[in-house]
């Protein structure tokens, strides 16, 4: 088993920087999601320490052998990509084979190997059919399972569950998770996914414009965000913005966007002082704004007026699309909320659950 480090790690393009200078610690047996918009670079990253793209400036290692100049071959990983890659006019058993028939691995330790593989992920009874007689599911376990058999320090995921219907990704999610648990090794898993993300990551390095923008757990990821960028990242619906100024009003101080007004707790509002009439953004996600006729018990409320716009009605909760003056936002609340498209209405914002950025720096105030 081996952890994996990138070290100012860059990677160019001509003169576009798809990496630029990424510093990641990945410890062993860690499940690491790189995740990011398409084009942020996380996929390059990935092919970076896979050897199938050279880098060109910094250090990978892995473990402690430095491997910028070492053959893919060598480096002791395995790679599941987003297209399965699986030869058409092979069995099962044999595109799982493949790997250690050209290293020539005894016949009876491959046999070996592939079954063991094949009964983790379910397929045994798949062996002899050609890729053509599977499933996308089926597909993407047999490209796990060539995965597994070769035994590596470290597996490399790159979006692949991403040509998967719904239902089946969601299946696949919890199998690659459990997967892990079971071998013990060090994962790297590429998404755009932040489902996939959240749901399966030991820890989270989200990118942007191939810059690391924060590193951390999927939980404090998701209650504290480093940037603008993370909190629109992080979160589905996605984190409520509005442009504001913080200013005092008869001692207190209070976020003014200008079509509405909140005041910020007092126990909070020592954090703030030092932005006192500056241009910020308030954000609050969806779960925390409540329609004010089923407030959970125990929250610091705020009530602003609002019209729904849209509803969006999951079953278990409804969506509101609200608008206040020019500002437009989304309300996820109780299922047995009875507001609909025109209602004038107020919501009620939880001040204990919001964030506040430098609208220039875009960076978390804490």
């Amino acid at each position: 088993m081996a952890s994996v480090t990138y070290d100012n790690v860059t990677k160019k393009f001509g003169d576009a920087v798809a990496v630029d200078n990424l510093n990641i610690h990945v410890d062993d047996k860690e499940f690491l999601v790189l995740v990011g918009p398409s084009g942020c670079g996380k996929t390059t990253a990935l092919r970076c320490l896979a050897g199938l793209e050279e880098i060109s400036d910094g250090r990978i290692l892995i473990g402690d052998r430095v491997v910028n100049d070492v053959a893919p071959k060598d480096r002791d990983i395995a790679m599941v990509f987003q297209s399965y890659a699986l030869y058409p006019h092979l069995s099962v058993y044999d595109n799982m084979a493949f790997g250690l028939k050209l290293r020539k691995v005894n016949k009876d330790v491959i046999k070996k190997r592939v079954e063991e593989a094949a009964d983790i992920l379910g397929i045994t009874d798949l062996l002899n059919r050609k890729p053509r007689q599977l499933s996308g599911g089926q597909r993407q376990r047999v490209a796990v399972g060539r995965a597994i058999v070769r035994e590596p320090k470290v597996f490399l995921f790159d979006e692949p569950l991403s040509n998967l219907d719904a239902k089946l990704r969601v299946q696949m999610r919890a199998e690659i998770s459990k997967l892990h648990q079971r071998l013990e090794t060090t994962f790297i898993y590429v998404t755009h996914d932040q489902t996939e993300a959240m749901t399966m990551a030991t820890r989270i390095a989200v990118i942007n414009k191939g810059k690391l923008q924060q590193l951390d757990t999927p939980q404090n990821l998701y209650d504290s965000p480093a940037n603008l960028f993370v909190a629109g990242f992080i979160g589905s619906p996605a984190m409520n913005f509005f442009p504001a100024k913080l200013r005092k009003d008869n001692g207190r101080l209070i976020v003014d966007t200008g079509d509405f007004i909140v005041p910020i707790p007092a126990d909070r509002s020592k954090v703030y002082a030092s932005h006192t009439d500056k241009s910020v953004i308030f954000a609050i996600r969806p779960e925390n704004i409540h329609d004010a006729a089923f407030l959970p018990p125990n929250i610091h409320a705020e009530k602003v007026e609002a019209k729904v716009d849209v509803t969006e009605l999951m079953g278990n909760e409804i969506f509101l699309y609200l608008l206040s003056g020019k500002n437009t936002f989304v309300a996820r609340v109780d299922p047995r909320s009875q507001l609909r498209v025109g209602n004038q209405t107020q919501v009620a914002f939880d001040m204990d659950k919001f964030h506040i950025f430098d609208a220039e720096t875009e960076q978390a105030i804490r």
